[in-house]
C-alpha cells in the first residue's frame, strides 16, 4: 500500500476518513452551498462532476501521490467537503495539505482549524514528515489569511506556475511549517481551538 496508510481522524467538531464512492451524493449537495466552483481562482468540483473528482483522487491515492479524505461534520453527521495529503514524497517524508474545500455554511468556524490540527500532527507526530507544506493561488486571499493563521510561512511565489480552466494562469504561493515549528504550531491551534477561533 502507499505510504501514508489509510487512517481515520476524529477531533471534537469533525472526523476525517478515508474518500470513497459513498460520499459522492452528500458531497455534491454540500458544494452546491455557496456554489463554491464558482471561484475562478480554486478548482473545486461542481455537483455534477463529483463522482470524476472522487474518482481521480482514488486514482492518485493508487499511484500514491494522494491521500483523499472526506471532512464529516460531527454535529449533523454529514460530509461537508474534502482535503488531502498530497504531493506526497515518502523518500523525503515530506506532504502537502492541499485540495481543501468546506461548504459554506462551516467556513470561518472550528471545522477547518481542527482538520488542520488533525492532519498536521498525524504529518509530524505519527509519520515522521520533515515538512508540510501549503500551496493557493496568489489572489486566493482567504486561503492565504487561513495559512498564515495556521503559523505557516511563506517560501516564495511559483510564477505562472498553473494554467487554471479559465487559461489564466497561476501564480502559487508556496508555504510550510517544519518539524521544529510543529510544538508551536500545535499550541496555538490548539489555543485558537479552545477559544473558539475561526478557523
Amino acid at each position: 500500500m502507499p505510504w501514508p496508510d489509510l487512517v481515520t481522524l476524529t477531533g471534537a467538531h469533525a472526523r476525517l476518513e478515508p474518500l470513497n464512492h459513498g460520499h459522492a451524493k452528500a458531497l455534491a449537495e454540500a458544494v452546491k452551498d455557496g456554489e463554491l466552483w464558482r471561484l475562478w481562482y480554486t478548482t473545486v468540483p461542481t455537483a455534477q462532476g463529483m463522482e470524476a473528482e472522487i474518482e481521480r483522487r482514488l486514482g492518485l491515492r493508487e499511484q500514491g501521490s494522494m491521500l483523499p479524505f472526506a471532512v464529516i461534520d460531527l454535529a449533523s453527521g454529514d460530509p461537508v467537503g474534502m482535503t488531502t495529503f498530497m504531493n506526497i514524497d515518502a523518500a523525503n517524508r515530506r506532504v502537502e495539505i492541499g485540495s481543501t474545500w468546506y461548504r459554506k455554511s462551516v467556513q470561518r468556524g472550528p471545522i477547518n482549524s481542527e482538520c488542520k490540527l488533525m492532519l498536521l500532527r498525524h504529518a509530524f507526530e505519527t509519520l515522521d514528515c520533515i515538512a508540510v507544506e501549503f500551496r493557493t493561488h496568489f489572489f486566493n486571499h482567504q486561503s492565504r489569511r487561513a495559512i498564515e493563521r495556521l503559523g505557516a510561512k511563506l517560501d516564495g511565489i511559483l510564477r505562472s506556475h498553473i494554467r487554471m480552466a479559465d487559461g489564466t494562469l497561476r501564480d502559487t504561493c508556496v508555504y510550510s511549517i517544519l518539524a521544529a515549528e510543529w510544538p508551536a504550531v500545535c499550541s496555538h491551534l490548539t489555543w485558537q481551538l479552545e477559544r473558539g477561533r475561526e478557523g
